[in-house]
């Protein structure tokens, strides 16, 4: 796991990259010596200032280019625009994100957190997968808390990012690592200081709920360094498939045989009689 955890000499492609989480990770892995990196942003003039920024501290190694998770032109383009730069891609973080369950945004928050982010996984195992002569690699997906609890106020956000963490669970067995050297790891961010969280009360699905909730809600915040620090040690020392929690502060924890005993009891109910092989 060494060599899947390290930075140095690795060439990444970060979406949601120019702000936010997207951002400090851009810094940390730059700080780490990481050889080149791709910032994937729809806000253009943010991620053209960033990476300028950048590149006068560290020669040249971002590049932005504008892309609207979204869309899947946007996506195909800029995933072959990062290859044509930089020959080949080590890692990809899927971390762009919008909550957002409004009546005129949860389709487009829907698309960004699911469908784009399954787009650049399955375009990344294409590029990287070593039966089919590439040379491995790992894909970073971001999920959340929201997708291991119920939130009334947030269902589309929670049912995306369960989305997430269920693909990225069901594609990551050991022997997909095996066979490819492919490396999928989730984390589940809880609550943290950044732009997403950002008036919240307009976001929420249903108005009068959102209101009760913003009046009594104190929930602790985690700081984007908390949550840059949890992500490092998680790609670090992460083995393939696994998932991880970030939350309140604490020490980042793999929950992975945490959610494989939880969904024991489930796959006992969905065996044919006289099956206990639980395994997979």
């Amino acid at each position: 796991m060494a060599q899947d955890g390290k930075i140095e000499g690795k060439t990444f492609l970060i979406t949601g990259g120019a702000s936010g989480l997207g951002a400090a990770y851009v810094e940390a892995f730059l700080t780490f010596g990481a050889e080149k990196i791709a910032i994937l942003d729809v806000a253009e003039k943010v991620g053209k200032d960033f990476a300028e920024k950048l590149n006068e501290t560290y020669k040249n190694k971002v590049l932005f280019i504008r892309c609207d998770v979204s869309k899947e032109e946007d996506i195909k383009n800029s995933f072959q625009e990062v290859l044509t730069a930089f020959e080949r891609i080590d890692v990809i973080i899927n971390n762009a994100g919008i909550m957002n369950d409004s009546i005129d945004a949860w389709r487009t928050a829907s698309d960004v957190n699911w469908q784009g982010l399954v787009s650049f996984t399955r375009k990344g195992i294409s590029h990287m997968r070593k039966d089919e002569g590439g040379l491995g690699g790992s894909i970073i997906n971001i999920s959340s808390t929201a997708a291991l609890v119920k939130l009334d106020i947030l269902p589309v956000y929670c049912g995306s990012k369960a989305a997430v963490l269920h693909f990225s669970r069901s594609i990551s067995s050991p022997e997909f690592y095996d066979n490819t050297g492919v490396r999928i790891l989730t984390i589940c961010f809880g609550p943290t200081s950044t732009p997403l969280l950002s008036n919240l009360q307009s976001k929420f699905l249903d108005q009068k709920v959102s209101q009760l909730f913003c009046a009594s809600s104190d929930y602790p915040y985690q700081s984007v360094e908390t949550a840059v620090e949890a992500f490092l040690k998680m790609f670090r020392e992460g083995d393939p498939g696994s998932v991880w929690l970030s939350t309140c502060s604490k020490p980042v924890q793999d929950i992975t045989s945490i959610l494989d005993d939880a969904n024991k009891p489930l796959q006992m109910l969905l065996l044919p009689e006289g099956v206990t092989n639980v395994s997979k």
